[in-house]
């Protein structure tokens, strides 16, 4: 079976994990948000740390999962805010679990200070954003309403597939770079192709009821997903090349670790969900 016919197999699977759940239930899609923010937190540890933190590692994994949890009954249970408090128990340990690392001589590791600032980027970067889909995912008594947050995700997947084909179309052989000491596959033609896209998917989706924003606010959320999902996906280039990785895990055959597939929702969600917050669009 060659790469490409894996490649398509894994992400279809990925898509009907996703769509499925997200439709199916709030607790299973939320049980599916958990597993993948453990599994991506994993990850980014594993490339930042290596497998040296395991106390760390531990700690800040758990925080961001209380964190989503948390995120959670609050929204959707209707529980009491002040319960977002309980954070500051785990975030402040992860401090102090620098002075409980120890090296292979049984010493303290002397970088574990500046080395623990990378537990608490895996709680911003991956935990936080999951987190804050909660807050569109629930109305204010508590209703499940994922419409927004699935188009959400089809308007990134329908960058990713019109930059794909506009660039392998335009942006190979005499395209012009978008930013090749990170990326270098990535052209402005497949970046113009791949705006053309959302807009027209969010114009589609707007149509067919699933988006229910006036016509300049869902261009602009569009825009906003579009624009910062390529930042989130040259965000993660540089973090694997700043760690001369390849992937991020092996968890999806053909395309690699879970970081790798949701990077674009992780800078473009948060900036979204602020834009509909800030507009009181829900």
């Amino acid at each position: 079976m060659n790469n490409t016919v894996i490649r398509s197999l894994s992400g279809a699977l990925f898509l009907v994990i996703m769509t499925g759940s997200l439709l199916l239930s709030p607790v299973i899609f939320a049980l599916v948000m958990m597993v993948s923010t453990l599994v991506m937190m994993k990850e980014y540890l594993n490339i930042s740390l290596g497998k040296q933190y395991k106390i760390g590692t531990i700690i800040s994994i758990i925080s961001g999962l209380v964190l989503y949890t948390l995120f959670y009954i609050v929204y959707a249970l209707g529980a009491n805010p002040n319960l977002l408090w309980i954070m500051v128990f785990p975030l402040s340990s992860i401090f102090i679990s620098a002075l409980y690392e120890k090296n292979e001589k049984g010493e303290v590791r002397k970088e574990g200070y500046i080395n623990s600032s990378f537990l608490i980027v895996a709680i911003v970067y991956i935990a936080l954003p999951f987190s804050l889909t909660n807050t569109i995912l629930f109305d204010s008594t508590g209703g499940y309403t994922p419409k927004l947050l699935l188009s959400m995700f089809i308007m990134l997947w329908s960058a990713d597939v019109g930059a794909y084909v506009f660039g392998m179309a335009f942006g190979q052989k005499r395209g012009h770079k978008l930013y090749p000491a990170i990326s270098p596959k990535k052209s402005w033609e497949g970046f113009f192709g791949g705006m053309l896209s959302t807009l027209i998917t969010a114009v589609i989706l707007q149509i067919c009821g699933l988006i229910s924003f006036p016509t300049a606010h869902t261009i602009a959320i569009s825009l906003l997903i579009f624009i910062f999902g390529v930042f989130g996906d040259l965000v993660e280039s540089l973090l694997k090349r700043n760690f001369g990785v390849k992937d991020s895990g092996t968890i999806m055959p053909g395309h690699g670790g879970l970081l790798d597939r949701f990077d674009g929702a992780l800078i473009a969600f948060p900036v979204a969900i602020a834009y509909i917050q800030l507009f009181g669009l829900i």
